[in-house]
């Protein structure tokens, strides 16, 4: 009798250890969901931006056909990416393809003057730096998820639930992991 409720009492420890461990799981799935849903709200702020800005640019220098084709072919990779991986390439050569057409900008003065410019400009900034912020939560929520599949004994659950490991949201260039400058002297 008494073993039986010993028994019982560590099976019940076990029950409520399993579902407390699959309930962090889940919280880890949901707040990995949330946090990249937080970067694609701001990739997609950017994407939106991106048209305005290059028709701006269009209008003073629009011989640079190159570029332009450029950038709307990495917006849509971009806006079709459907993981942090994905997403990243594509958000990499987006960035790239901005720079030269800012580059191209500095050689309009009247451009960097226009006001409509201008404050695309700051928005594209204000941006970049949610993006930054937004990618870190992800990969911190990334992370803590990780850590949790992986780490024993939690992995015995996760692998019985079929949890897996989440995607970190990185640039492949280290050069790109930096934000993209948009000043102009």
């Amino acid at each position: 009798m008494l073993t039986a409720a010993i028994l019982g009492g560590v099976l019940l420890v076990a029950a409520l250890w399993g579902v407390g461990t699959y309930n962090g799981l889940v919280r880890g799935k949901n707040l990995v969901a949330e946090a990249w849903s937080g970067i694609d709200v701001q990739l997609k702020r950017r994407h939106d931006l991106i048209p305005n800005l290059v028709e701006t640019v269009k209008g003073y220098a629009g011989h640079e056909k190159q570029i332009f084709e450029d950038v709307a072919k990495f917006r849509n990779a971009a806006i079709g990416a459907g993981n942090p991986r994905d997403a990243a390439v594509a958000e990499m050569g987006l960035s790239g393809a901005l720079k030269n057409l800012f580059a191209v900008a500095e050689a309009y003065p009247d451009l960097k003057a226009n006001t409509n410019f201008l404050q695309l400009q700051q928005e594209l900034g204000n941006t970049e730096n949610e993006i930054q912020s937004a990618r870190r939560y992800y990969n911190g929520a990334a992370r803590e998820m990780n850590i949790r599949v992986e780490s024993f004994p939690s992995n015995i659950v996760a692998g019985m639930c079929h949890f897996s490991k989440a995607e970190y949201f990185e640039m492949e260039n280290p050069a790109e992991r930096e934000t993209p400058s948009v000043k102009f002297s």
